[in-house]
């Protein structure tokens, strides 16, 4: 299976962020990447990995009690 590699501007584009941040997470070595060179490459598995883990789901708001009289 072909694996698709995202550079940093695609990267950022698709986390709707400028480039600093993913530059930051490499530089913070917080995601997996591939270095070719000069050049940094996301896997998208490891982006969809990314947004995965990084994802907060909401809470259901508890139900207030009413107290008896």
């Amino acid at each position: 299976m072909e694996e698709r590699y995202l550079s940093v501007p695609e990267f950022a584009a698709m986390l709707g962020t400028t480039e600093r941040f993913p530059r930051r997470l490499v530089a913070e070595r917080r995601i997996r990447y591939v270095k070719l060179g000069t050049h940094v490459r996301f896997p998208l598995s490891v982006v969809r990995e990314f947004i995965a883990a990084n994802t907060v789901e909401p809470v259901q708001p508890r139900r207030r009690l009413r107290r008896a009289a």
